[in-house]
């Protein structure tokens, strides 16, 4: 039943406007007249209605939901029956659904989608705290308000609808379900990792991972196909940000992500660490079995319906998908083995080593039950003779070492005795020696299982030391070395690599080409590099920018030298002249005479020069500039004392960075000054009233200054808010400057 503008419910919420519809709902925009605010309600649909058990544990999840209070979750007031209408009172958030945010910009960049998912991810976590499981996590449900803010809606409306049988298409959910999900099987926080993990993958490639003709196809491929790395679709993801996305949506729970909180840790460090490769990838289990799904639960699956079993045993169908090939912008083939180690590969080899394990096992049985029980008698016999044999020989060497027999007998069974030894020996080499193996190179895992498979030998680690050729963790030497005998059980002395003593730094990601001097130079000295400066004139880059450096791979510790440009190659060479101490006129028409034009006039007060005259210039007295260049000066107010009066103004306001910034405001971080610009004698006087400072994009900036103290004479002035980055002024308030009388 369609609501009309002017309906009221419990004589309290009056209806707006329909400002939504899905697949079990209706929302609508009220006026609440008891608090005077304006609510949004989501009102069951007719067919859902109907069902009194699936309103039932409708009402149950959303007042368990209702309980939630977060920044990132969709406030819920009352749940509400009335009649045949049941419906929830919900804060109304003005703004827009991140899907109809991803289909106006197309997709969105790296900071953009890291600082979304991380509002919606401890969004998600605050109800995993309580005990809420979202799952229907995706792009729909979240909602961007206008002040930036992300929330996340509908907590508890799945649950209710996925604890009852409805089919793939009334959910209207099918691109971001997850496997177990599809599969009807045992959901919990992992379920909303990989749901998130989806919609990071919209947000980053404008795309959906799995698209098909209809909802099933859809469903089995969450079920069979590999997800294709997002980089094939937009080749400028971040390596750390792809590989969240790809860890997220693991088709097997344990493959992913544990909670919430670990997903929100690796989104922060991909924001400092963009090319990183810290996501932990869990290893597979060798020897865990597979289990298959079979045709009547695919048949299942096809008919809209869950399979018969549920919960955690009911496992995924690995499928021999070898990952999609494509041509990329380029025009190179890309093939992707999409997290095939992670389930195909590691099942395929699973099958392999029971494969040869049974072979082995049947072979062994085999040979057992051709053996002859006589010819085992005729073995142990053939024992005990060689047994006696060699306690014999002991005899005769014994009494040759003690003198007892005729030296002729010895001389005479010398030879036989020897050649006895001699194989004997050979033998115990074999059983209780091996020759060491090479295991330089090799990770500190990969020696320790070579050694153990080759003589059961125990590896100690002697020692860790730097090198710039070893991987970290990798074996640098060994003692004994290779292809020595050495004791079976007996130690391997082995030192590991620490890596690089000093690491390469990638100054690509910098961007350092056309930045200025100084905030080069800071972003290389916080990597612990050394920093020289060379000027060379440069038609292009800006005087005081950098034009190049070298070298582009340093180690830290290094020294960079950075090319900072000197503008172009004087064409009309003039040379500045001093008019410090001039007269203000004075210096004016010096600067003309030699060619140059005045630049920015500012006043200071000093009590050494006089009033009017000039202080000091913004180019050095002598220097070869172009003709036209215009030279900047101050001039002296005289003593302070000598003022009768000082010119004063305040301001006390505050400007929210998120204007600037937008959506995904509180991952960002600018840096901000404040200051006065006046005009005087009719030029521009810029007096700065705030240093720069890093200011996370989500804040309030407090503008707020007593007492500010103008030029002379000057009775009015701007107050600026300015990106110190850019230069560019983000906002300004005009004051009035009042004459104070000096005490």
């Amino acid at each position: 039943m369609i609501l009309r503008p002017g309906t009221f419910l419990q004589n309290r919420y009056e209806i707006l406007e329909q400002i939504g519809s899905g697949g079990m709902s209706d929302v609508y925009k009220a006026l609440c007249h008891k608090l005077n605010r304006t609510v949004a309600i989501k009102v069951l649909k007719e067919e859902f209605s109907q069902d009194l058990n699936f309103v039932s544990k409708f009402k149950m999840e959303a007042q368990a939901a209702a309980g939630l209070s977060h920044p990132n979750i969709v406030s819920i007031y009352d749940v509400v029956d009335e009649g045949s209408l049941h419906y929830i009172v919900m804060e109304l958030i003005e703004g827009i659904t991140l899907k109809n945010y991803i289909a106006q910009k197309g997709f969105l960049d790296n900071q953009e989608t890291i600082g979304i998912a991380i509002q919606v991810a401890e969004g998600i976590e605050a109800a995993h705290q309580q005990g809420i499981i979202h799952r229907d996590i995706k792009p729909q449900n979240i909602i961007i308000a206008r002040d930036g803010k992300v929330k996340v809606a509908d907590f508890g409306i799945a649950r209710a609808a996925s604890s009852q049988t409805v089919n793939v298409t009334a959910m209207g959910s099918v691109h971001y379900i997850s496997p177990e999900q599809a599969r009807g099987g045992y959901c919990d926080i992992r379920s909303d990792v990989y749901s998130l993990g989806i919609t990071m993958y919209e947000m980053s490639t404008g795309r959906l991972p799995f698209q098909g003709d209809n909802t099933v196809t859809v469903a089995l491929a969450h079920l069979e196909d590999a997800v294709t790395p997002p980089s094939l679709y937009n080749q400028e993801i971040s390596v750390s940000l792809e590989n969240i996305i790809l860890k997220c949506t693991e088709k097997k729970p344990e493959f992913r992500y544990g909670s919430m909180q670990e997903v929100i840790g690796d989104l922060r460090q991909a924001l400092v660490n963009p090319n990183g490769d810290f996501v932990h990838q869990v290893a597979p289990d060798i020897d865990s079995q597979t289990v298959i799904i079979g045709q009547p639960e695919l048949e299942q699956i096809r008919e809209g319906r869950k399979p018969v079993k549920e919960g955690p045993a009911s496992g995924t169908r690995e499928s021999k998908y070898q990952g999609p090939r494509a041509e990329r912008q380029d025009g190179s083939v890309y093939e992707s083995r999409s997290h095939e180690s992670h389930s195909q590969y590691a099942e395929r080899e699973r099958e392999s080593v029971r494969r040869s394990r049974a072979s082995a096992d049947k072979k062994r049985r085999k040979n057992e039950d051709d053996i002859n029980p006589g010819i085992e008698k005729i073995l142990t016999a053939a024992g005990i003779v060689a047994a006696i044999l060699i306690v014999a020989i002991l005899i005769f060497v014994f009494a040759r070492l003690g003198g007892l027999i005729h030296t002729g007998v010895a001389t005479e069974t010398s030879a036989s005795t020897e050649a006895t030894e001699s194989s004997t020996e050979e033998s115990t080499v074999g059983a209780e020696q091996v020759y060491m193996p090479e295991i330089e190179g090799l990770s500190e895992e990969e020696a320790r299982e070579k050694l153990k498979e080759i003589g059961s030998l125990d590896m100690k680690i002697s020692d860790y030391e730097f090198s710039d050729t070893v991987e970290e963790g990798d074996v640098i030497s060994q003692d004994p070395k290779v292809n020595q005998l050495v004791d079976r059980y007996s130690s391997v002395s082995v030192v590991i690599s620490k890596g690089p003593e000093f690491k390469e730094v990638d100054l690509s990601s910098l961007n350092l080409e056309g930045q200025a001097l100084e905030t080069a130079r800071t972003l290389l000295t916080n990597r612990n590099l050394q920093v020289k400066v060379e000027n060379i004139n440069s038609n292009t880059v800006p005087k005081g920018n950098v034009v190049s450096y070298s070298p582009s791979d340093p180690k830290e510790g290094d020294t960079v030298t950075l090319s900072v440009s000197m503008g172009p190659a004087l064409v009309n060479p003039v040379t500045v002249p001093n008019i410090v101490g001039q007269d203000m006129e004075v210096g004016a028409e010096m600067l003309t005479e030699a060619g140059l034009t005045v630049g920015t006039v500012s006043e200071e007060s000093s009590e050494e020069i006089a009033e009017g005259l000039i202080i000091s210039q913004s180019i050095e007295k002598d220097t070869q500039v172009e003709g036209g260049t215009a030279v900047d000066y101050v001039v002296s107010t005289g003593s302070a004392q000598q003022k009768q009066y000082r010119y004063l103004a305040s301001i006390n306001e505050s400007y929210p960075l998120q204007n600037v910034v937008g959506p995904g405001a509180s991952a960002m971080q600018m840096n901000i000054k404040v200051q006065l610009k006046q005009t005087v004698d009719g030029k521009d006087v810029i007096t700065t009233l705030m240093e720069p400072v890093s200011i996370k994009g989500d804040q309030q900036l407090p503008v707020y200054f007593k007492n500010i103290e103008g030029a002379y004479g000057v009775t009015s002035g701007e107050i600026q808010i300015v990106n110190a980055d850019s230069g560019q002024v983000l906002h300004s308030y005009t004051v009035t400057f009042v004459p104070v009388p000096l005490s």
